[in-house]
């Protein structure tokens, strides 16, 4: 829930609250719980009264309201609202040398996908997710804080204004692997991709995006034409594909593998 009036956004979720307070607990600027978590959450308290910013004991209607979700798990902290900044061709290229991994969201959808993928990323040491700007529904909610378990704290998000455009550029310096349930190439032949790339990088592997799309109508044309390699995960085709963060968390298992 974000208040325009305050330019803040509400975090819930007991690990999604708890990530928030160990790794940018200055950028809390309220915060409600519910007594039974006040022992759990009593450094965010101490360090709030410190900075003389408020903190309150609350049932669990009021929480729901401040957070416009009954999922809010006891706890609610006021950050914020976060500015996904574009991305910079300096930022990309030290990905490149670094060897970094990330995700390149086009279309994906909704918020709740966004979450399901940051979490994903995180735990597989995913560095960066791209938003496009013409993704309306892929933000940096409620939901998506709350879905992703914490995983918010620990990846840079950029945006960009054209899927396609970028990967023309972007492609010369990472591999772009877009995920395509007809490509040729298949997710275990990911470790062939990669081997045959070419570009300097500091730690033996190259920077890689994982390209994925709506669920639906998967990547348009023009992206995929722009795209290092596609690849797909096969199965049984009793269904005719995963859901879009499913398909991203078996890429960048099979990524974090090699």
């Amino acid at each position: 829930m974000r208040n325009k009036l305050t330019k803040e956004l509400a975090i819930c979720g007991l690990n999604a609250v708890a990530a928030r307070g160990k790794y940018h607990p200055e950028t809390i600027s309220r915060f409600f719980l519910r007594e039974d978590r006040l022992t759990a959450f009593s450094g965010i308290c101490k360090d709030l009264a410190e900075r003389k910013r408020p903190y309150k004991l609350c049932e669990d209607e009021e929480l729901e309201r401040i957070s416009k979700t009954s999922r809010h798990q006891g706890v609610v902290a006021m950050i914020e609202e976060p500015e996904v900044k574009p991305l910079e061709e300096e930022e990309l290229i030290r990905w490149a040398r670094e060897g970094k991994t990330g995700l390149l969201l086009h279309s994906v959808g909704n918020d709740h996908n966004l979450g399901a993928m940051v979490r994903s990323a995180a735990f597989f040491e995913a560095a960066f997710v791209i938003i496009s700007e013409a993704d309306a529904e892929a933000r940096l909610t409620t939901s998506a804080y709350r879905v992703a378990e914490g995983g918010m704290e620990h990846v840079i998000f950029r945006r960009i204004r054209d899927s396609a455009k970028f990967l023309q550029a972007a492609s010369r310096v990472i591999i772009t692997i877009g995920a395509d349930p007809r490509a040729r190439w298949r997710i275990r032949d990911l470790d062939t991709i990669i081997k045959g790339w070419r570009t300097p990088r500091e730690n033996g592997r190259p920077g890689i995006a994982l390209v994925v799309g709506n669920e639906e109508t998967g990547l348009p044309r023009e992206v995929q034409e722009q795209c290092t390699a596609l690849v797909r995960i096969p199965g049984t085709g009793l269904v005719e594909c995963l859901n879009v963060a499913q398909a991203a968390t078996l890429f960048l298992h099979h990524v974090y593998e090699l």
